[in-house]
């Protein structure tokens, strides 16, 4: 837990470990990522405003060498905030105040997501000269891998990209995987466009880390005014 404020460290510290967690908390951002490379954690949460590093650069220094889910925890309620949080590699993106029940129902719902994926490696062939690779998807083990080289998604992003390839070729709305990412029971009805936003941002990071162009796709497909579509190269 990365937070400078005292008090409201105290609070989020004592939210999970009434949900069953051991908590690290950290007061500036070099020692939250001092404290993520020595315990591995399977969730961290990230204050944006921070006494030395902001959160956005925590997370991106998080993503060069863990997959730990990261919740963002900040007062900016702009939505080029949030943008900037899921972009640097966050998987959620929680405004404050919040209730300690909606804070543990998203770190929840984010642990369903990445924990309830079939244990079916599959292999998806790229067509003969494009780079003489291959997309494989392992949902065993949650990884990605294109070619001989592995593909460091975030948890959000591979659930995503499990989610799509699962559909096989059928197009997936935006609205069924923004329900896919937020929780189903913390208290807010229907879908919003800023779900769907956030959607845009989680696949423009896939298909950058993938190679794959939105205007001339081998993997991930725009169905204009729906969602997207997986096909093979």
């Amino acid at each position: 837990m990365v937070e400078d404020d005292d008090l409201i460290r105290e609070v989020i510290e004592v939210i999970l470990q009434q949900a069953g967690f051991v908590v690290h908390p950290a007061a500036t951002g070099a020692q939250g990522v001092a404290l993520v490379k020595a315990h591995r954690p399977v969730v961290t949460t990230v204050d944006v405003s921070l006494p030395d590093i902001d959160g956005f650069e925590v997370v991106r220094r998080l993503r060069t060498f863990s997959d730990t889910v990261v919740v963002m925890l900040t007062a900016r309620v702009d939505e080029v905030d949030t943008l900037m949080g899921l972009e640097s590699g966050a998987d959620e993106y929680v405004t404050k105040p919040f209730r300690a029940r909606e804070l543990r129902a998203r770190i929840d719902a984010l642990l369903r997501r990445t924990g309830h994926l079939a244990p079916v490696p599959v292999v998806e062939e790229h067509a003969p000269g494009v780079d003489g690779g291959g997309l494989e998807i392992d949902t065993a083990r949650g990884t990605v891998r294109l070619g001989s080289e592995p593909v460091h998604l975030t948890r959000t992003e591979f659930a995503l990209l499990a989610a799509l390839h699962d559909a096989r070729g059928r197009p997936v709305p935006k609205g069924d995987l923004a329900a896919l990412l937020r929780p189903e029971d913390h208290g807010y009805g229907g879908v919003t466009e800023a779900d769907r936003r956030t959607v845009e941002v989680h696949v423009a990071n896939v298909r950058r880390k993938l190679g794959d162009s939105p205007t001339h796709p081998r993997f991930i497909h725009t169905v204009r005014g729906l969602g997207y579509r997986f096909e093979r190269a």
